[in-house]
């Protein structure tokens, strides 16, 4: 059984920064993408990053380019979101998602395209 577990979330002023992981069981990750998605309060859930399988490649999306950073250990089966200049917008539900696909050098910014998710971690931001 396949398993992706969050972690990191937490309440931090506007300026701040946290690290979140998302530790995979159940089957290796290493040759497939994946990703950080987010959802607040009556919104949808948005794409914030992904991540190649080889890690080579990332893609951000726009809010959060030049303040999140995607990152893997492939060796731990495990993807990281490093978060720094935390906005109030950023305040979020964040998941973590993997992909079935074997590919090193593909990046997927759709959640439809991913097929394992994680339970989410809050993340709130005061101003």
């Amino acid at each position: 059984q396949v398993q992706l577990v969050e972690s990191g979330g937490g309440l931090v002023q506007a300026g701040c920064s946290l690290r979140l992981s998302c530790a995979a069981s159940g089957r290796t990750f290493s040759n497939s993408p994946m990703g950080w998605f987010r959802q607040a309060p009556g919104k949808y859930r948005e794409f914030v990053a992904t991540i190649s399988g080889s890690g080579g490649m990332a893609y951000y999306a726009d809010s959060v380019k030049g303040r999140f950073t995607i990152s893997r250990d492939n060796a731990k089966n495990t993807v990281y979101l490093q978060m720094n200049s935390l906005k109030p917008g950023d305040t979020a539900v964040y998941y973590c998602a993997a992909s079935p696909a074997y590919s090193s050098s593909v990046l997927y910014t759709n959640d439809f395209e991913y097929n394992y998710w994680g339970q989410g971690t809050q993340v709130t931001v005061s101003s």
